[in-house]
Formats: C-alpha cells, structure tokens, sequence
C-alpha cells in the first residue's frame, strides 16, 4: 500500500523559502540585465571595457595626458580602459564620432581647448561642445610654450626669435596641430601682436607636427607645455618662453613671455573629459569619483608636474561653465586675428 503524502511541516517550508527567494532574486537579476533595467547597474561601474576617444594621434598633449591617467584608473578599477584616437579635421572628427556614440557609460570623450575653439572655424561642425555631451572633468591645463628647432632656428631668446622675423618675413613657418587648435590659433595671435608673418603648417595632430618639427621639417610651433616637456629636456627641441604669467615649475630657468618683452601673450592648452549626451548620471559620478582618485595620487601628482602642469579640481557643471566661457573667449580671439583655415 502507498503511504500517503505527509504535510509540509512548517519547518520544512521555512527551510525551502530562503531557497526559493534567491531563484527568484537570481531570476530577477538576469532579466535585469537583459533587458538593461536599472537593477543591472547594480554591480559598480565599470563591469567591462571602457573606452576613451582622444581626437589627435598619439603622440600629441591629449595624449600624453589620457595615457598616463587612464592607465591609473584602469589598475584601481581592475577593467581596461582603451584610448582610441581618432585624429582629423583639427581633432572635430573624433569628437564628432564621440558625440555619437552609445551613452552607456562604457565610451568617453577626451578633448581639448582646441573644441572650444572650432565653433568659430569651424562652420557646419554636426555636433554642440555645449549641448551633445555632459562635462566630466577638467583633467589638466598647461601653458603654451614657444619651441623651435634649434638646428634650424638659431635663436635661443624671444628677443633674438622676434628679430630674425622681423628681418626675416615669411622665411620662418611654424606647425600646428590642425586648423582651428589653440597651436595654430597661438600662432595667429603672437603674429597679430608681434606684427610678424610666419607660415601656418597645419598637421592632423600635435603628435605628426612634432615628429617634423624634430626631424626638422618645420621651424617652430607654439605648443602645449605637455607634450614638448620631454623634446625640450632631450634638447630636440630649444624653449624660449612660456605663456604664461608665471614660470612653469618643471622648467624654472624658461622665461615667461611678459619677462621676454610681450606681455600680452598669454595662452594655455587643458584637456577635458565628456561623455556623449544621455549617459547615465551614476556612470559619470563614478568616473569623476575615479579620476579624483587618480589625480590625487602620487604618480599622477608626479608625472602632472613633469608635464608643467597642476592637478585641477574641475568638475561637472562647474567645468561645463569654464568650457562656455573658452567658446567666448576664443571666439573674440578668431574675430580679431582674422584667423581662417588654411
């Protein structure tokens, strides 16, 4: 004969409950993550490969910041973060490209003063600096420094430079990172205010244009402290000022340009981070919380100081308003320069 079914007793229905919650908890996570539902972000961000769109190629300031930072951020978060530079178009392609990309947290965008100089030069650009992304971060700002060749160029001072040009116009050229950067903006302005005439280069970044300044294709350039830092230590290159009101820390013995006899010239290159318009908030807190981390550490400390540059505090609408304040400022400079794209 069968014996009949017993009962559950209530211990027993206690002991298979907790069981049954986490199938059901389990079922609910998954579902989540297929269907993309908030309780998917619950595992801290980032839980895959993040990458990052420098507009120049590599070599060049941007460059020489988003390697070294992102590097860091990758060892503490455990995931890659891939740098993917597109280059172009006075670094408006690659921004452009970012400007597009999913807004999932998992893509940033790493740009420059040069885009918030474009607007200006550039007419028909099919993106907003302003209004197609969300401002993350100022990650550093360096003066610009006046570099020549020095097997080409003799002069070692801005005096002795500002002479040989004046004897000399049109003789000398001078590189750019494309149209419409702060390099070749740098240029325009110190030929408005030296009444001198150089050659504008424009390159497809501060990366090709060095290579050529170095090997001697090009006589001089106007360029971000970052990424001429380590050609002027080596001595390829020879720094006569920085634009600056005061000396940069990593070259204490490089006069300023008020102290070589032009006080009015003045420029700087910093470099930001975006993500495209839409990214989840909690993502862009989270990379904000990383790159504070990052940027306060030693190494970071260290290598931002032997780029000339200071670790800044920059972040989220307060970096959105400096970057609308670069747009107006730049935009007067084009105005009275006359700048166009060669």
């Amino acid at each position: 004969m069968t014996e009949p079914t017993r009962p559950s007793t209530p211990r027993a229905a206690a002991s298979a409950a907790p069981s049954r919650r986490r199938v059901l908890v389990a079922g609910a996570a998954g579902a989540a993550a297929v269907l993309g539902l908030p309780a998917a972000r619950a595992q801290a961000w980032p839980t895959k490969p993040v990458t990052i769109v420098v507009p120049f190629p590599p070599g060049g300031g941007t460059d020489a910041f988003a390697r070294p930072l992102f590097a860091v951020v990758g060892r503490n978060t455990g995931r890659q973060f891939l740098i993917d530079n597109k280059g172009g178009a006075g670094g408006t392609l690659g921004a452009s490209l970012a400007a597009k990309a999913a807004p999932d947290g998992y893509t940033y965008f790493m740009g420059a003063v040069h885009h918030s100089i474009a607007p200006s030069m550039y007419p028909r650009l099919d993106y907003d600096i302003l209004t197609d992304f969300v401002p993350v971060g100022l990650i550093s700002s360096v003066p610009q420094v006046i570099v020549v060749n020095p097997s080409r160029v003799a002069a070692r001072t801005l005096p002795a430079l500002l002479q040989h040009l004046r004897a000399n116009p049109g003789r000398l050229n001078y590189g750019s990172a494309g149209n419409g950067t702060s390099h070749h903006l740098a240029g325009e302005l110190f030929k408005l205010q030296t009444k001198t005439f150089i050659t504008h280069i424009p390159y497809r970044g501060a990366g090709p244009m060095l290579q050529d300044l170095i090997a001697g294709q090009v006589d001089l350039a106007f360029d971000g402290l970052g990424s001429s830092a380590g050609h002027i230590r080596g001595g390829r290159l020879a720094g006569l000022a920085v634009a600056a009101e005061r000396r940069a820390t990593a070259f204490p013995d490089m006069p300023t340009t008020t102290e070589a006899g032009l006080p009015t010239y003045k420029v700087s290159t910093w470099y930001g981070l975006w993500a495209p318009k839409g990214t989840p908030a909690d993502a862009v807190a989270a990379m904000q919380g990383e790159m504070r981390k990052a940027m306060g550490g030693d190494e970071l400390k260290a290598t931002w100081t032997s780029l000339g540059t200071e670790t800044p505090n920059l972040y989220g609408e307060a970096f959105g308003g400096f970057v609308a304040s670069e747009v107006k400022r730049w935009a007067e400079v084009v105005k009275s320069s006359g700048a166009k794209l060669d």
